[in-house]
């Protein structure tokens, strides 16, 4: 064992929470920590010139510097709490490991870095039957949020938030009076939040580029005037961390060329894997992420500048594209984005609620959305209407039908269908507006071409299908005389 048992052994020990990898994530969480009143932090580098960067840098913060996990282990309070931000996969397990080695039963292990959610499942499992409780942690912020003020979705047992709780609340991002917090749910459910969170992310930021692309290509106008456009789009029901952020990065002009910096940026989308794990999922829990899926299909076309370089002599539209009337057509692509966002957010939460049934996690949908009002990448005024949609209704079975979203998505669905139009005829890609409003007529519609499907299905492979008309499970005899029979219903 790391340190002697008993109480004077306890008050010897001088941290109530840890932080084993001090990269900037983890050195800006481990900051945040110790510059809130009750807390002392641990903190544990496997390069210990890092942890002596920290210490030495930020003597204010009273760190407690370790140079192994026996220390570490040592210099907390019981129940020893670590934070482990270190990357995902064998890093990850690597850390668990030592601090198996070192922590005792009712100890809290927390990863605090964005693994997988089923390696949480795995990982909690297997810590458990250690008696150490293991808590999978979504963080959202960035370097800057993770300094200032996180969104955080911790999952784990009710026993490990005890303790914790406090302690995030003391370093969360505030929204409107409220830490941006919550215990989303047991073993892998703070991580499969923090999943989903990004997909949502990915969509927002397609739908912005391809907002952005619009008005450029149709309005002739300059990054530094779009800028303007997303700056007083911030000032209204589009108000988010995203928009603003955007005009920003529009205005910046390049230090060496003096040409605007986006359109010396290569236009090469990286992405880290979490919208292909959110897609992947929803694939495996069959909830249609359209908007999500296309964003991330875009950022892989985007990078694949081989197959770009040899089909831009592909035919495309005979004509040039200019509007009129640049004012009226920003308005529509505003509205547009607006409608589409719903979407992607309303797909999100869908696939939260299909998580939570098949792996057994209550998940508070509304008290999600009110997490992510602040600190995270997807903040957003628009998250208030999500609270109260879910407040007014818990079990609303899809989000863009409450009563605030329909009525936003009538306002905007003339623009948005004059924009999908437009794009397409005048060649520009908008992937994520296209298959947004496409899932939006799929579920207005009162008879989808599924039957046809189902048709083609028993026909080729005797998969059987459903009639409207009665119960049973039927297959129709396509060869010879086309008799229909009532099949042994197996699915």
């Amino acid at each position: 064992m790391p340190e002697p048992t008993g109480p004077s052994a306890d008050n010897a020990a001088r941290a109530n929470i840890g932080v084993v990898g001090l990269a900037v994530m983890g050195s800006n969480l481990a900051r945040n920590l110790a510059s809130r009143e009750g807390n002392t932090v641990a903190v544990f580098n496997r390069t210990y010139s890092k942890t002596d960067e920290l210490v030495t840098g930020h003597p204010e913060a009273g760190f407690v510097a370790t140079g192994s996990y026996e220390e570490f282990a040592a210099s907390l309070i019981r129940p020893r709490t670590a934070l482990i931000m270190v990357k995902a996969g064998g890093p990850t397990d690597a850390v668990i490991d030592e601090l198996v080695r070192v922590f005792e039963p009712g100890d809290i292990i927390v990863d605090g870095g964005n693994s997988l959610f089923t390696d949480t499942i795995r990982r909690e499992k297997a810590v458990r039957e250690t008696g150490i409780n293991y808590v999978g942690m979504g963080v959202s912020g960035g370097e800057e949020g993770a300094l200032l003020g996180p969104s955080l979705m911790p999952g784990g047992s009710d026993e490990s938030w005890v303790t914790l709780g406090p302690i995030l609340r003391s370093i969360a991002a505030i929204a409107e009076g409220e830490p941006c917090v919550t215990h989303v749910g047991h073993d892998g459910a703070g991580h499969f939040v923090k999943m989903v969170h990004n997909g949502i992310e990915y969509a927002d930021m397609q739908l912005i580029a391809e907002a952005y692309d619009l008005i450029r290509r149709g309005t002739g106008k300059t990054p530094a005037e779009i800028a303007d456009v997303f700056a007083e789009w911030n000032r209204g029901e589009l108000e988010s961390y995203l928009i603003e952020i955007t005009a920003e990065v529009l205005r910046q002009v390049d230090a060496e060329t003096g040409a605007p910096l986006v359109d010396v940026i290569l236009d090469q989308a990286g992405a880290k894997g979490t919208g292909a794990w959110t897609v992947q999922t929803a694939l495996s829990l069959g909830v249609p992420v359209s908007g999500i899926a296309e964003a991330t299909f875009a950022r892989s076309l985007s990078s694949h500048p081989e197959q770009r370089s040899v089909s831009r002599d592909l035919p495309g539209p005979r004509e040039g594209f200019h509007v009129e009337d640049a004012d009226a057509f920003i308005e529509e692509v505003r509205l547009a984005l607006y409608a589409s966002k719903i979407v992607a957010y309303s797909q999100g939460f869908d696939e939260i609620r299909a998580g939570a049934a098949e792996y057994d996690w209550t998940i508070d949908l509304g008290a999600i959305a009110s997490i992510w009002r602040g600190g995270c990448i997807i903040r957003a005024q628009f998250l208030n209407r999500i609270t109260e949609a879910y407040a007014a209704a818990p079990d609303l079975p899809v989000l863009l039908t409450a009563p605030y979203f329909v009525d936003a998505l009538g306002r905007a669905q003339d623009a948005w269908r004059h924009i999908v139009g437009v794009s397409a005829e005048a060649g520009i890609p908008s992937p994520a507006f296209s298959s947004s409003l496409a899932y939006y007529d799929g579920l207005r519609a009162e008879r989808l071409p599924a039957a046809l499907i189902q048709g083609q299905r028993d026909f080729f492979g005797a998969h059987t299908y459903k009639r409207i008309d009665k119960p049973g499970t039927f297959h129709t005899l396509w060869s010879g005389d086309r008799t229909e029979v009532e099949a042994e219903d197996t699915h």
